[in-house]
């Protein structure tokens, strides 16, 4: 079902945060006017979000509607992409990321990415896997990488299921476990926020099952933001959930409240499958 509705049909966005506030809340990102291009393409307009630190916050919205170029300007990825340009501000502890000068390798460093597709390097060991990222940065100590590789898996979950097979192919697990590889090779190298693009959308729900548990455990020590077109996803695992709609911010807000009492009538038509 199609909804014709046009940008210049929608009510202003309510790009505030929530008004429930906590005590000594943080902000781990934030977005003042980010707007990015595919070339010609406006994908994201004046798009102006709060991300808590060490909670989980849900990007929804239909197709197209700018969710995961929304999440690869949070950690300079969308440049890397011929034709692609941003402008406005993004804010990692208070400190913009696409100020003159700062290393987007650093800021991936910092802000790691977990894809769609389980992506491990075919050529390497589980092991391997998991410690590349610290051996890039210069990590040669063989107590330290193992140590790390075995804190990482255990974060994954994935620990008690290859710690006999270390030496196998990444890409010899199944796709559930190769997924939980990319996930423990995105914390090994210590980043303060986790972005995981639709990352169940290829698992079962076994597999699922188990990125979701990783998610509400992770989220104590890490930001996490995770797009998801699984609204009911969206429900169990994160504590705040923002819906976009061609390129811009709808509502955003605590999930519970979102989900049963959204303030704008366009996020309720599409929790409701009115169009999606």
């Amino acid at each position: 079902m199609t909804l014709d509705l046009q940008l210049e049909d929608l009510k202003p966005a309510n790009t505030t945060s929530p008004t429930v506030t906590k005590t000594m809340e943080r902000y781990k990102v934030r977005t003042e006017k980010l707007n990015a291009w595919f070339g010609s393409n406006h994908v994201l307009k004046d798009l102006s979000i709060s991300i808590r630190e060490n909670e989980a916050t849900a990007i929804i919205g239909p197709s197209g509607c700018g969710k995961s170029t929304f999440i690869r300007c949070l950690n300079r990825m969308h440049e890397l992409v011929p034709s692609a340009r941003s402008t406005g501000t993004v804010l990692l502890d208070d400190s913009n990321i696409y100020t003159r000068g700062v290393d987007p390798v650093t800021i991936r460093r910092r802000v790691g990415m977990v894809f769609q597709k389980p992506n491990p390097f075919p050529t390497m060991s589980v092991y391997d896997n998991v410690a590349a990222g610290l051996k890039l940065n210069g990590e040669r100590d063989h107590a330290v990488l193992d140590a790390a590789v075995q804190k990482s898996l255990e974060l994954a979950f994935l620990w008690d299921e290859v710690k006999q097979d270390l030496d196998k192919s990444g890409t010899s697990l199944s796709g559930g476990q190769q997924q939980r590889l990319c996930i423990a090779r995105a914390l090994a190298v210590e980043p303060e926020v986790i972005l995981m693009d639709e990352p169940c959308s290829a698992l079962d729900p076994i597999a699922t099952a188990k990125i979701e548990e990783l998610i509400n455990s992770i989220k104590e020590k890490y930001t996490v933001v995770i797009v998801t077109h699984n609204m009911q996803q969206a429900a169990r695992v994160s504590d705040y959930t923002a819906f976009l709609y061609l390129g811009q911010l709808i509502e955003y807000g605590e999930t519970t409240s979102l989900f049963e009492n959204p303030r704008e009538e366009l996020t309720e038509r599409y929790l409701t499958g009115k169009f999606g």
